[in-house]
């Protein structure tokens, strides 16, 4: 009989605790499974997350670095994504949203991952939200 790998929760210093049973991460053998992150700043103890911002570069910029903190957290990177999947609220932010995400990958030599987008309602406020699945090795 072969072992169980075990899922472990990851959970960034810098991210509050989530509102409901999940994780912002969870890493099952050399898979890792980034939930949905959003444009919120670091975690303050005793404060409420809040986006960044409210443009849509901001709160994109924020929810790219967030997705990269769990991604590192779990000892992955943006070159061991293999999906991204974008959230947006309004089509007519799709354009610069291309702009905004080829600006923070500029650095890498390929494409970080195959992308799905798609259009949502997400809380008042957020603008965009952003998950990733990584295979790591």
């Amino acid at each position: 009989m072969t072992e169980k790998l075990q899922k472990t929760p990851i959970t960034p210093a810098t991210h509050t605790t989530p509102p409901a049973k999940f994780s912002h991460g969870v890493k099952k053998g050399n898979v890792l499974q980034v939930a949905g992150q959003v444009g919120f700043g670091p975690a303050v103890a005793g404060q409420a997350p809040t986006p960044v911002g409210p443009t849509l570069r901001e709160q994109t910029l924020q929810t790219l670095r967030n997705v990269q903190a769990v991604l590192e957290e779990g000892g992955a990177s943006w070159e061991d994504a293999m999906m991204v999947r974008v959230y947006l609220t309004d089509t007519g932010h799709f354009a610069e949203f291309n702009e905004i995400y080829n600006e923070f990958f500029a650095g890498l030599k390929e494409a970080p991952a195959a992308r799905t987008t798609v259009y949502v309602g997400l809380p008042a406020g957020l603008l965009v939200e952003i998950d990733a699945l990584a295979v790591l090795g």
